[in-house]
């Protein structure tokens, strides 16, 4: 299991704010389809939420740590009936940094063009 400091946890718990679920945990519990379909959204997105339908919070905590145990992530925040969890890619050219990663079409030192001066 993949573990966090308080401040990487911080910065995913914000990231998976506005995510939605994308793997559902129903009555029959979590099968070996289910752990597939979670391992292959990790793969994909790296950071996932998780939707446990049942009322047992003790069922909830036990999908949670086989989920992080067997597929080698990180728990970052279990809020309910919601789980979100982490693990890094291993390819580095999937993961983009926001800040220094994201191109813009104009550079930043150039002013800024109004309509009228493109049209001559």
């Amino acid at each position: 299991m993949l573990q966090l400091n308080s401040a990487e946890r911080s910065e995913l718990r914000a990231r998976a704010h506005g995510l939605n679920p994308v793997v559902s945990i129903a009555e029959n519990g979590l099968t070996e389809a289910v752990l597939k379909e979670i391992d292959a959204c990790l793969s994909a997105h790296e950071l996932i939420k998780i939707r446990v339908y049942g009322d047992s919070r003790d069922d909830r905590l036990a999908y949670y740590d086989q989920i992080c145990t067997d597929l080698g992530a990180a728990p970052v925040q279990h809020i309910g009936k919601l789980l979100v969890v982490f693990r890094p890619s291993n390819d580095p050219k999937s993961t983009v940094d926001a800040k220094n990663g994201a191109k813009t079409r104009r550079h930043t030192n150039e002013p800024r063009r109004t309509k009228r001066s493109f049209q001559g």
